[in-house]
């Protein structure tokens, strides 16, 4: 695929951004190395390899659910700077 000033120019206009023409002589560099990446990594022959799905052995390691208690309604509120005994209070930040 060739990458010139016009594909670069026509990425820069779908993608809205404004590039000088310096900048746009690196970044049609940059786009030439990711094509010819993209290339080589279509000469690989992968033919009977699976899709890699996990990059590790094990999959789903999750902790056994165990019911533990919760703090009380009082240790909640101890160290709450303003509180009505019931509920944490706050601010109004909603204004009608």
């Amino acid at each position: 695929m060739e990458i010139n000033t016009a594909l670069v120019d026509q990425l820069a206009h779908l993608s809205r951004l404004q590039f000088e023409d310096s900048e746009k002589e690196s970044i049609r560099k940059d786009l030439e190395k990711m094509v010819s990446f993209v290339e080589k990594l279509k000469e690989v022959d992968t033919t009977g390899i699976l899709p890699l799905l996990y990059m590790g052995d094990s999959a789903n390691v999750l902790r056994e659910d165990r019911v533990e208690g919760s703090v009380t309604r009082e240790e909640a509120l101890v160290n709450s700077p303003s509180t009505d005994k019931v509920y944490f209070t706050v601010p109004k930040v909603i204004k009608k």
